[in-house]
């Protein structure tokens, strides 16, 4: 029998309702059998997820406030699931520990945790599945930084002694003083991640509340097509130009270990959501497998006569922009120019000291700022075997009157990146949209 890791986000493991949907998808299929949980997240519009009810805790506890109606909160929703889903698990004795240490000034990550760790002794009984806690398996080191081989090695050793298990995502240890340590985002994902390699799992299912990833942004494109298949190198273009897609912590273990992840929907099991693998689909006939992009950037275009005879002129440019430490997006370059592309939020109000260091270490015969620009990139393995893509977008934009600030082709060839004014950036990916739909 083959493994398949499922991981439910917070959405899915809300209270008994959903529970008992994640139930009866697990079940479906007896090759799920290693199970990643959230705490619970929102049940509406309006509703506390868990894990911020208990920060709340802490804070109001280092600020010498009462906390205990907080907690009460916490306490009744997972009562209240416990009695809904009919499992008894003696639930108060963990309240009274998780009390305690909070009396003995716990730290902020053993409190986020136990939403999650809570969570997964009540799923774990619900499903008759062993509750295998994460605590002293997933390591890391004193700058909260994850050791991927140790806590490979842990949670191997660990889980060949079970055949089916459920674990709490988001958290594990510090190796050193043996503290609760918490993943500083997409902790559950991550966890998931973890487990499938270390099971050597055939599948890593991501459950949430979306069927997968979709070409372009819902809120810009109404009923954009999903995307069915999608490498892992198309996902990382779309996830850094600002796509909201599984982080690169949570992707990487799979990764290496070449396991494909499924994001899929617990409200709708039967849609086949998204796979990410290793490679291209060949068999695909889209051109484009996704768009993407952001707002709020900045175009610094620097003039020199003969740059390209200057030795170590961008050299300098990225060494200015790392004595102010900032970051550039992109950096389009022709025979006497260079584009320096950045965020706006990273400039933060020292424009004139950046341009005054780039006037004393770089003498330009010119420069030019360019705001408010918005960058779109087109993503698809399928771009480098076919002609004309480029034609295609840019009549597309052009089609539609938004004229194009700035264009940078990655060398793969698998991404074409262009540059606009923001108030055209929606105009811009319904056009490019619907140019390859």
């Amino acid at each position: 029998m083959g493994i398949k890791v499922a991981k439910f986000g917070g959405s899915s493991v809300a209270d008994g309702i959903q529970l008992t949907k994640t139930k009866q998808i697990i079940e479906a299929d007896p090759e799920r059998r290693y199970i990643v949980v959230s705490a619970p997240g929102k049940r509406f519009d309006g509703d506390n997820k868990i894990t911020d009810l208990l920060y709340l805790c802490k804070t109001h506890m280092e600020h010498n406030l009462p906390y205990d109606q907080v907690f009460q909160v916490v306490t009744d929703r997972f009562m209240a699931v416990e009695l809904n889903l009919g499992v008894e698990v003696d639930l108060q004795e963990h309240f009274d520990r998780i009390k305690e240490n909070l009396k003995k000034g716990c730290s902020a990550d053993y409190i986020a945790s136990r939403g999650e760790y809570l969570n997964a002794v009540l799923i774990a009984a619900f499903l008759g599945y062993d509750f295998v806690d994460t605590e002293g398996l997933i390591k890391f080191d004193n700058k909260g930084r994850l050791l991927l081989e140790e806590t490979d090695v842990a949670l191997r050793d660990e889980l060949s002694k079970h055949e089916r298990a459920v674990l709490p995502g988001f958290y594990g240890t510090n190796e050193e003083d043996g503290k609760v340590r918490t993943f500083s985002r997409g902790g559950s994902d991550i966890t998931g991640s973890l487990v499938a390699r270390a099971v050597g799992a055939d599948v890593y299912e991501n459950w949430t509340d979306v069927s997968g990833f979709l070409m372009a942004d819902p809120r810009i494109v109404k009923n954009a097509r999903p995307i069915h298949k999608i490498s892992y190198k198309e996902l990382r273009e779309l996830s850094y130009m600002g796509a909201s897609v599984l982080h690169e912590d949570a992707i990487y273990p799979a990764r290496i270990a070449n396991i494909p992840i499924n994001i899929r929907n617990t409200n709708l099991p039967e849609d086949p959501g998204t796979i990410i693998t290793a490679e291209h689909d060949e068999t695909s006939t889209n051109v484009v497998t996704g768009i993407a992009g952001s707002k709020d950037f900045l175009v610094i275009a620097i003039y020199k006569n003969m740059m390209s005879s200057e030795r170590g002129f961008v050299r300098r440019i990225l060494a200015i922009l790392e004595d102010f430490d900032i970051n550039f997006e992109h950096l389009p370059s022709g025979i006497d120019t260079v584009s320096v592309v950045i965020s706006r939020k990273s400039v933060d109000g020292r424009m004139d000291e950046l341009l005054e260091a780039f006037e004393k270490q770089l003498s330009p015969d010119n420069m030019e700022v360019f705001e408010d620009i918005a960058l779109i990139a087109t993503v698809g393995c399928g771009m480098s075997r076919r002609s004309g893509v480029s034609a295609t977008l840019f009549t597309a934009l052009a089609d539609a009157d938004i004229n194009i600030r700035m264009i940078d082709q990655g060398s793969s060839e698998m991404n074409i990146i262009v540059g606009v004014e923001n108030k055209d950036f929606e105009k811009a990916i319904k056009a490019i949209y619907q140019a390859f739909e």
